[in-house]
């Protein structure tokens, strides 16, 4: 194989952005007009190469796949924290990294999580976003 071919193609397999399965992907605006239409979120900052959010999202689509009522009530949202760290949304939310999970309802914070990967953690969070869900 030529090797500039190679390094070409090699280069855009790591440019070619690779979505979270942990929902839908973020577009600006979106999480206002879901919040909006009187849905719960939870949003999920992560980029492709932390590790910490690879284990973050196998976490919740482990709980997801165990009660579909998470799918079913809630909104997930996948922000890419390369492309959208300096967005209104994070800066309006504050928050400080990626792997961070933030559940909202209308202007409220129902909670979230920073760099945690414990299933226990993050069932409680997915859990009172379900819970505000169906109040």
């Amino acid at each position: 194989m030529d090797r500039r071919l190679f390094i070409a193609g090699m280069a855009a397999t790591i440019a070619t952005p690779v979505l979270a399965t942990t929902g839908r992907a973020y577009q600006p605006g979106l999480v206002k007009a879901e919040l909006a239409a009187g849905r719960t979120v939870f949003v999920d900052f992560y980029t492709d190469w932390c590790s910490t959010c690879r284990a973050q999202e196998r976490v919740i689509e482990g709980l997801k796949a165990e009660n579909p009522a998470y799918e079913q009530a809630i909104s997930f949202i996948a922000v890419d924290w390369d492309i959208h760290s300096g967005s209104e949304l994070a800066r309006s939310l504050n928050i400080p990294r990626r792997s961070t999970l933030v559940a909202l309802k209308g202007d409220a914070e129902i909670g979230r999580l920073v760099a945690d990967t414990r299933a226990g953690s993050i069932k409680a969070l997915m859990d009172a976003a379900l819970a505000s869900a169906l109040a």
